[in-house]
């Protein structure tokens, strides 16, 4: 588990699966995956090992405020230039605030100075909120995104990375994260 502080008052946390503080985000998620799709989304949330969010592969992101977790998200290795984005979330209570974005742009940082040249993802075809932020974040679909999503399925996205100039925001070692953002 590393940290990083950034200005701003926010904590970026790298830590793994087991920490206690990514409990909630897991049974956020849970609840409300089977919400939108009617059923227990649990297996869904234990179907990768917890190693492979671990580096130097993978990361567990979460972003705290005030030492509680308010947003997260991870990647693991889908091949060996492609990092999947998983689990991309934002506490119900601190939504429309732009922490999806930080996080989603900060996980990219991470996996391009690990070596990884391309992002994968998918979210589901009841998650409007995922596809609107993945199309505003310079994902391109790989599905038609004028058919309706239901009878898609997963909606597949990749955006290819590049390297950011010398100075940009985001200036830490990649692996040390528990800042203020």
């Amino acid at each position: 588990m590393t940290s990083v502080a950034e200005p701003g008052g926010l904590t970026w946390l790298s830590t793994s699966v087991s920490d206690p503080r990514v409990l909630p985000m897991l049974r956020e998620l849970g609840h409300e995956y089977s919400t939108r799709y009617g059923k227990d989304a649990h297996g869904e949330l234990a179907r990768y090992p917890a190693e492979e969010f671990d580096p130097p592969h993978g990361v567990l992101l979460l972003l705290l405020e005030h030492g509680e977790p308010i947003s997260g998200g991870a990647f693991r290795r889908y091949d060996h230039t492609t990092a999947e984005l998983k689990r991309i979330w934002t506490h119900s209570a601190h939504r429309r605030r732009g922490l999806a974005r930080r996080v989603v742009a900060e996980l990219e940082h991470i996996a391009a100075a690990r070596g990884y040249r391309r992002v994968f993802l998918t979210t589901g075809p009841r998650q409007p909120e995922a596809r609107e932020l993945y199309l505003t974040t310079g994902y391109t679909p790989l599905f038609d995104t004028g058919a309706d999503p239901e009878t898609i399925g997963p909606l597949p996205f990749e955006k290819h990375l590049t390297d950011r100039p010398a100075g940009s925001p985001h200036s830490h070692e990649p692996d040390s994260h528990e800042g203020e953002v």
